[in-house]
């Protein structure tokens, strides 16, 4: 592993915000891909940001439905894309969401996301919610869902 990738696993285990690490950037493509979100029903647009332990970054926006069960969340998007290129372990997510695109608090991820984090991440895994360049909160997994359901 290379010395620059170990500082930002390091960044990112100690919950470090500062200007210019991989934080900023996540949260700069969950941003982005929110813009690109298809929400007509609810006007709700979300974006994620997901860093593989490959080093790459995975995004996804929210698909909504008019039958809304086959609606599919930013960060299940995220995921799914990740996987479909063969991407299993993640070290990251960075959401972001509000209503017509204009982010005014934080998005945090719904259950059946947080499901899906457990699936594929360990308890530390970080969730950096954002509501502003610089406003976030950065959550370990192990928080935002303690007791998640598991096969074995």
């Amino acid at each position: 592993m290379n010395e620059a990738r170990m500082r930002l696993e390091e960044q990112l285990r100690q919950k470090t915000l500062e200007k210019g690490n991989m934080a900023d950037n996540l949260v700069r493509f969950a941003y982005d891909a929110m813009k690109r979100a298809y929400a007509p029903y609810s006007n709700f647009m979300v974006g994620a940001a997901l860093l593989g332990r490959n080093g790459k970054i995975y995004i996804g926006c929210n698909v909504e439905n008019s039958a809304f069960s086959p609606t599919c969340c930013a960060e299940r998007n995220a995921f799914f894309h990740a996987v479909a290129d063969g991407c299993r372990k993640f070290e990251a997510i960075a959401i972001v969401g509000g209503k017509d695109g204009k982010v005014t608090d934080y998005c945090p991820p719904c259950g059946v996301c947080r499901q899906v984090m457990t699936e594929f991440c360990g308890p530390s895994f970080l969730v950096i919610l954002s509501r502003s360049a610089t406003d976030r909160k950065v959550f370990q997994l192990r928080e935002l869902l303690p007791e998640s359901f598991k096969l074995s």
